[in-house]
């Protein structure tokens, strides 16, 4: 069934649906920006259509519902510990395609990693419902054509907004009785079909190619460039990395709770080991540890689409303008070098190519 509601009309069904679910879509929060007297915007709970950012990108990520920057795991004592309670209520979550995408992917970490189910994490993945909120294009940072992820299926409802109100196809016929009395359209959604930014991971199912390629002087040029600051990975789709931190009540060490916190692969120290040994000690190491897992390593291991959806979030918060699509381009360009070099050392030994 397709609905074409006014802004009016369209509160009244939110209204309708905020008691039974915790509706979630991006919102804009005033003044709250990184820079003075600006804005930003960020998944939160929404009552009102106008409470919904629906003409530009959000600049965080839709995960922000499912896995928040700090979420308390238990409460303990000096005797007991007590879990934390999960959500009440279903939530419904207004996002765009390759934010939906990037839930598939957060759900094979934490839900299927070698078989170890995060507990926490499921047990609100397992209430989210989406509706799919239609894109107009994104802007000038998006690629998501490229990753495949423009499209999808995965929602109980998909919704076009405008000025004037919102066009509704549902999907999900328990959604039906909130659109009970409104009036009746035809409606499809459209997806994104090209995006101004364009990218073609390497290959890299050569092994050879592949650890050459970690070896490679490309990545040193961002130990001038990176400042570790990890803005990239907060505001990513896809990002799971994350620390667990105690919470102390007072002046008694024993009683408080432990949160697990957003955390970063790019911040100096994040892999710090006993000995204050880092594997990864440099921006430009830490840069090839995260676009390689990206576009190689996450593939890899579960044998389905790339890491990134192609969202553009970490172009538009780095600091220092670092692009991941130049990046994978210069990381192409090294490919094709160490393939022509490997090339041209196997005809002067008289190997057969």
């Amino acid at each position: 069934m397709e609905y074409a509601l006014s802004a009016a009309q369209a509160d009244e069904v939110l209204r309708a649906l905020s008691r039974d679910f915790t509706v979630c879509a991006p919102k804009r929060f005033p003044k709250a920006g990184r820079y003075s007297d600006t804005d930003i915007v960020r998944y939160d709970r929404v009552e009102k259509f106008s409470d919904i950012v629906w003409e530009t990108k959000s600049d965080y990520p839709a995960k922000e519902a499912v896995s928040p920057i700090q979420q308390t795991l238990f409460y303990f004592t000096e005797d007991e510990f007590r879990e934390s309670k999960g959500p009440k209520k279903p939530i419904l979550l207004f996002a765009r395609p390759c934010d939906i995408h990037a839930q598939r992917i957060q759900a094979k970490i934490y839900a299927g990693n070698g078989g170890f189910e995060d507990f926490y994490y499921t047990r609100v993945r397992n209430l989210v419902k989406f509706a799919m909120m239609e894109c107009g294009g994104g802007d000038d940072t998006c690629f998501c054509v490229s990753m495949g992820t423009n499209r999808t299926e995965d929602c109980s409802m998909a919704v076009k907004f405008s000025a004037e109100g919102m066009q509704v196809q549902l999907k999900e016929e328990a959604f039906l009785p909130y659109f009970q009395g409104m009036p009746e359209t035809s409606y499809t959604p459209a997806f994104v079909e090209e995006n101004v930014l364009k990218v073609e991971p390497p290959d890299l199912s050569d092994e050879g190619v592949y650890q050459a390629l970690k070896k490679h002087p490309m990545w040193k040029e961002f130990d001038s460039r990176c400042t570790s600051c990890g803005s990239c990975t907060v505001a990513c789709s896809t990002c799971t990395c994350f620390t667990t931190r105690d919470v102390l009540y007072g002046d008694n060490a024993e009683v408080g709770e432990r949160r697990r916190v957003a955390a970063s692969c790019q911040v100096a120290g994040f892999d710090q080991m006993a000995g204050q040994r880092e594997l990864r000690p440099t921006p430009g190491d830490r840069m090839r540890y995260k676009v390689l897992h990206k576009f190689h390593d996450y593939k890899a291991r579960f044998g389905e689409s790339h890491m990134c959806v192609g969202c553009g979030r970490c172009i538009h918060r780095c600091p220092e303008f670092i692009s991941i699509v130049e990046t994978v381009r210069k990381m192409s360009a090294a490919v094709q070098e160490i393939q022509e070099e490997q090339s041209r050392a196997q005809a002067g030994a008289g190997v057969q190519p």
